[in-house]
């Protein structure tokens, strides 16, 4: 009997409730078509006052680079300044503004910070400048879509736009950070206000799955917005948590040496959402996007898949299926 890769989730899944989370809608006949709205960024990252590296951010990006992997295609809107400094396969293209920069972060690491100050951890992060919004008058026309990504990442997604995506889309996604992230108006620290203190709460009965991190959920009220859809809250090395109107499911890790955080949590969403509109449980559709934001903990900026990342992806996923 072979070995298995070393990507293995780690333990066993549990949940507290005799139903199952709700099944997705059957993947459509012919190759699924969705849009992914967020703005590209830049990302500076420094450790104790020395910066250790730049590179490219936003959810976007990050999904993007999964779906890639994947083969999955949709049509993605995302804005940026003339300086935005990457490009080329597998990214797409985005929109260009002339009257702003592209958006960019300050990413700050302490070696001795108190993970419990800041809404990251060890990380501060700071808005410096950004780019336009996306207006819903630039999503694109020629809907209903099979999916849509809501993923912002520095206020782009306005309540109109967020409206105008769950007009199109048959099956909506939308991260917390999109609709509860502040900037505070001086050094631009990023900060949380409650989801029901926002100018989205009316809208959150239409949308599917909700997802945040596990420093993002106390600013949910999950209980109530479990009834209408489905949470899931990332939680680094212990997983996920999945929440629904009648259960919980904690989905098990992957194995992962941790050298930047920044875009787990969107290669996981990444994952998750090309393994429900391909058919996964919803389930086994957690735990890939777990892998994937295992493989992106381990590197500065955009990871890049090689055949076997994903071969032992697509082998654990379906080890845990007949198990």
């Amino acid at each position: 009997m072979g070995a298995a890769p070393p990507n293995q989730p780690q333990g066993d899944d549990s949940a507290t409730a005799a139903d199952p989370p709700p099944p997705p809608p059957p993947p459509p006949s012919s190759a699924p078509s969705g849009i992914v709205v967020g703005n590209y960024c830049h990302d500076v990252l420094s450790r104790d006052g020395v910066v250790v590296g730049e590179s490219l951010g936003g959810a976007a990006s990050f999904i993007s680079n999964v779906f890639a992997a994947l083969h999955l295609c949709c049509r993605y809107v995302s804005m940026v300044g003339t300086d935005f400094a990457y490009g080329g396969p597998p990214l797409p293209i985005p929109s260009f503004s002339s009257s702003s920069p592209t958006t960019l972060f300050h990413a700050h690491f302490s070696s001795s910070a108190d993970p419990a100050v800041t809404y990251h951890g060890d990380r501060r992060l700071r808005l410096v400048h950004a780019c336009e919004p996306i207006s819903p008058r630039q999503l694109p026309d020629g809907g209903p879509f099979d999916f849509g990504l809501a993923v912002g990442v520095a206020g782009e997604i306005s309540p109109p736009t967020l409206s105008r995506m769950i007009d199109l889309c048959r099956l909506l996604f939308v991260d917390a950070q999109s609709l509860i992230r502040t900037f505070h108006p001086v050094d631009g620290t990023v900060g949380l206000v409650p989801l029901s203190d926002t100018a989205f709460s009316h809208l959150l009965p239409r949308i599917a799955f909700l997802k945040a991190s596990a420093d993002e959920a106390p600013f949910l009220d999950i209980e109530q917005l479990r009834k209408s859809c489905c949470v899931l809250v990332t939680q680094g090395k212990d997983g996920c948590t999945l929440y629904w109107d009648s259960g919980v499911l904690r989905v098990p890790p992957f194995p992962a040496v941790q050298v930047d955080p920044t875009g787990a949590g969107d290669s996981f969403l990444g994952g998750f959402v090309a393994g429900v509109v391909q058919g996964l449980t919803v389930p086994d559709a957690a735990l890939l996007g777990n892998f994937f934001g295992s493989l992106t903990v381990g590197h500065i900026g955009v990871p890049k898949f090689h055949p076997g990342m994903l071969q032992a992806s697509i082998y654990g996923t379906r080890r845990r299926t007949k198990t």
